[in-house]
């Protein structure tokens, strides 16, 4: 009997933990309180308002951090996995809270109904492992790459929206902070090679805060405590057209979320089951449960942080444990939240050209796995399901005619690959393929248990 234990079940000694964990909620940050930025500015709500709704998204992120990776009773995949709010959900949520009769009541009675709908749904998308072999799932975690990448471009060129975007300034101390990067990951050793990206976000911190980039204005007005409950913005509103957009937009989740856990389970080397896969989707319909309750919203896989568990090395899922702990510490400790908030989006943006770029690569290197030579039919597989994915990238418009629900669906570079790529496969190598696949996940089962 081996009872070596695995990478991913590893537990560090607690001062690591908490580095290695203050590396990832750092990689995540800026994402995490986008959404809830977004949609305040949208809907013209307050300041106070805003750092409430900031509060809670790190709060309950954190918390679905914690049961993902830590796994609690049927929910968690048991992966090293950050949670944090889908970008999806971003314009049918604005559309819901500029409806006057709805408002912030009626986007978190959407999410919770959206959840419960995660939650039957789930199994039902576990099923299609069997139709994700290396040609799909190399395509799809290609997709998420070079999607993000987009993400790292413009954060490193000053963030969205600002109106000195591109300043040489900027892109200059994005270029520092991935340089301090690779070069701490190619010389050093060890625990420090091990949270590169910590150190080199916090070089690029120092040199933006010594030039005046940095602005603290308002630190020591913030509280160094502030409460979150649930329902604080009052009951929510059920309407049935919130329901059916934003369980849409839960099934496109549902879909970026498998292909992120592909992604991740090749990093970690320990494929998923099927039951793996129903217990990490369930936690997404989970997390858009509690999103809802905590007055915030609906919760996926970071893909950033999948690509820091490839350029860590580290694949201990206690580690984001730990992050989640941070996360929620954070929520609760505005004063310290507001020093993490003020790390300039050019910094971060050095590190997530390293990030995204891993997760990119990965995706290449599983396609080289894929039999081309033999199989015509599998370059044209990734030909096409990369073009598929590349239109919302290279144009927002292309399906602006189309009705807004569908929209949600194509508008989702990640899910386009998917579902393009799931048809073609069938379609071109059809059940000799799914056969493959199937006795892969047998072989997973036997090993597992």
């Amino acid at each position: 009997m081996d009872d070596t234990i695995h990478p991913v079940d590893e537990k560090l000694p607690l001062p690591r933990l908490g580095i290695l964990g203050l590396q990832h909620l750092l990689a995540m940050y800026a994402g995490a309180v986008t959404v809830p930025l977004v949609l305040a500015g949208a809907l013209g709500l307050s300041r106070d308002a805003t750092i409430a709704l900031i509060n809670a998204d790190l709060i309950a992120g954190g918390l679905v951090s914690i049961i993902q990776s830590l796994g609690v009773g049927a929910f968690g995949i048991r992966y090293p996995m950050m949670m944090g709010v889908t970008f999806v959900a971003i314009g049918p949520m604005i559309a819901i809270g500029l409806n006057p009769a709805l408002g912030l009541q009626g986007i978190f009675g959407a999410v919770i109904v959206a959840g419960i709908v995660g939650l039957l749904l789930a199994p039902l998308m576990a099923r299609l492992l069997r139709y994700f072999p290396p040609v799909v799932t190399g395509s799809v975690i290609l997709v998420i790459g070079v999607s993000l990448m987009g993400v790292g471009i413009h954060y490193s060129g000053g963030g969205y929206g600002v109106p000195d975007f591109g300043r040489p300034a900027y892109i200059g101390i994005a270029a520092f902070v991935l340089l301090a990067i690779v070069a701490i990951s190619r010389y050093a050793n060890g625990f420090v090679a091990n949270v590169s990206v910590l150190l080199g976000i916090l070089l690029g911190f120092l040199l933006a805060f010594a030039v005046g980039f940095v602005k603290l204005d308002g630190l020591a007005e913030a509280p160094w405590f502030a409460m979150v409950y649930p329902f604080q913005f009052g009951l929510p509103k059920f309407d049935l057209l919130a329901a059916i957009s934003m369980s849409l937009v839960m099934i496109v989740t549902l879909i970026e979320s498998m292909g992120g856990i592909f992604a991740l389970a090749d990093i970690i080397d320990k494929k998923p089951t099927q039951t793996d896969l129903v217990r990490g989707l369930r936690t997404d319909g989970l997390g858009a449960i509690i999103g809802g309750i905590f007055n915030t919203f609906p919760y996926t896989s970071y893909s950033q942080n999948i690509g820091l568990v490839h350029v860590s090395g580290i694949r201990s899922r206690y580690v984001c444990v730990a992050a989640g702990v941070l996360m929620i510490l954070l929520g609760f400790v505005p004063k310290i939240a507001f020093v993490v908030a003020s790390i300039p989006h050019f910094v971060l943006g050095g590190a997530a050209f390293v990030m995204f770029g891993m997760v990119a690569a990965n995706g290449i290197r599983i396609l080289q796995s894929v039999d081309f030579r033999g199989n015509r039919h599998n370059l044209m597989i990734v030909a096409v399901s990369l073009g598929m994915g590349m239109i919302p990238m290279v144009s927002d418009k292309y399906f602006a005619k189309f009705p807004p629900d569908i929209g949600t669906l194509l508008n989702s570079s990640i899910a386009l690959c998917a579902v393009t790529a799931i048809l073609l496969n069938y379609f071109a190598n059809g059940a000799a393929t799914i056969g493959t696949v199937e006795a892969a996940i047998k072989d997973s089962v036997s090993t597992t248990h």
